[in-house]
């Protein structure tokens, strides 16, 4: 079930997403508004799940992550058991930033951050070692052209 948002709902979330950081002030003012509504409409959406945990974005290069490979993985396993050993071990990784289940040829594939190709081979034989995988093609990106954490705000139905 989504969550029905208007135009400020919109201004606030856009102003968040560039700089959670800013004070309640300077989002109010960013947006038009005064700081008790922003305030409670923040307060509200994080308690309908829209506003999730805030961070801080780090620079992988900068601190010589600069390996991303995409993962794509076959199982010929689909019992419940074995899924659960699969997801506990793929949420315990720390080079895991994504994983997804998908339809089609591939069941699933995960965006693996490390700094070079022997730090992947060691993620790898880590991970075939805790769960039995059919198959596993690793992708290296040679270069990362757009990468965002912002949503598509414009694109939400208000």
């Amino acid at each position: 079930m989504s969550v029905q948002i208007d135009a400020l709902d919109r201004k606030i979330l856009i102003a968040l997403q560039e700089d959670a950081s800013r004070s309640l002030e300077e989002i109010a003012k960013h947006v038009g508004s005064s700081k008790t509504p922003v305030w409670s409409r923040i307060r509200k959406m994080k308690e309908a799940g829209v506003i999730g945990q805030q961070t801080v974005l780090l620079d992988a290069d900068a601190l010589g992550l600069e390996a991303c490979f995409f993962v794509l993985i076959r199982t010929s396993e689909h019992e419940a058991e074995w899924q659960n050993k699969f997801l506990k071990t793929l949420r315990e990784r720390a080079e895991v930033m994504e994983a997804h289940r998908l339809a089609g040829d591939i069941d699933y594939i995960l965006k693996v951050r490390v700094a070079n190709a022997r730090a992947y081979d060691e993620f790898y034989q880590a991970l075939i070692s805790e769960v039995r995988i059919y198959n596993v093609t690793a992708l290296l990106s040679m270069e990362e052209i757009k990468s965002t954490p912002l949503l598509p705000l414009a694109s939400v139905p208000s």
